[in-house]
């Protein structure tokens, strides 16, 4: 569920408590949470509603002027309309993460273990060291430009440096991405040995 810096930056301020989505199925799921770039949402609530149903609070909790702007937001899209109850539930965790460069020898066993399973992947081999490289010498480039390098598609990509960024290796930018501290060391630790 992807949500505007503006509607994001209500939600922390308590402004906004509900996403309305039309969705084939539900991107996220009561109880769960989700990142954004301005921090984590708790997701208290996904359920199923008739656009008749829909309340002009609704729409003032959505963060919308009126109720037909809401309505119209959900005009000629696919799938049901899905009421999401949403809460602030604090700043990302990967950021404090990424800043961490102080890995204990059993920490980088661990962190090398999940990298080798990774690794076993029949479907795209030894990898997680060839992205970090990748991103390190070349970052802020577009994930189209790295996936075409590598001969796969962008989606499968990004799917990949999704891995390495929930680890902490890797910031988003616009475009591409760049290692973190922490990547830059699980990377030097890598080669060094």
């Amino acid at each position: 569920m992807l949500l505007k810096n503006e509607i994001l930056e209500k939600i922390i301020a308590g402004e906004v408590s509900l996403v309305f989505r039309r969705w084939k199925r539900p991107t996220v799921k009561t109880g769960g949470t989700l990142k954004t770039r301005k921090g984590v949402l708790s997701i208290r609530q996904v359920g199923t509603t008739a656009v008749s149903r829909i309340t002009k609070a609704d729409a003032k909790k959505a963060g919308f002027e009126s109720l037909s702007d809401l309505k119209s937001m959900l005009e000629g899209r696919e799938g049901e309309v899905y009421k999401v109850t949403v809460a602030y539930a604090g700043e990302d965790p990967r950021i404090a993460l990424r800043k961490k460069t102080k890995i204990s020898i059993a920490e980088f066993e661990e962190i090398k273990s999940k990298l080798d399973r990774w690794d076993q992947s029949k479907v795209f081999g030894k990898w997680t060291l060839q992205y970090l490289k990748m991103i390190r010498d070349q970052p802020n480039t577009h994930a189209q430009i790295l996936a075409d390098s590598l001969g796969l598609e962008k989606n499968r990509f990004k799917a990949n440096v999704r891995k390495l960024k929930e680890l902490g290796f890797t910031e988003s930018l616009r475009p591409g991405y760049r290692l973190s501290p922490r990547g830059m060391k699980v990377l030097d630790l890598l080669t060094a040995n």
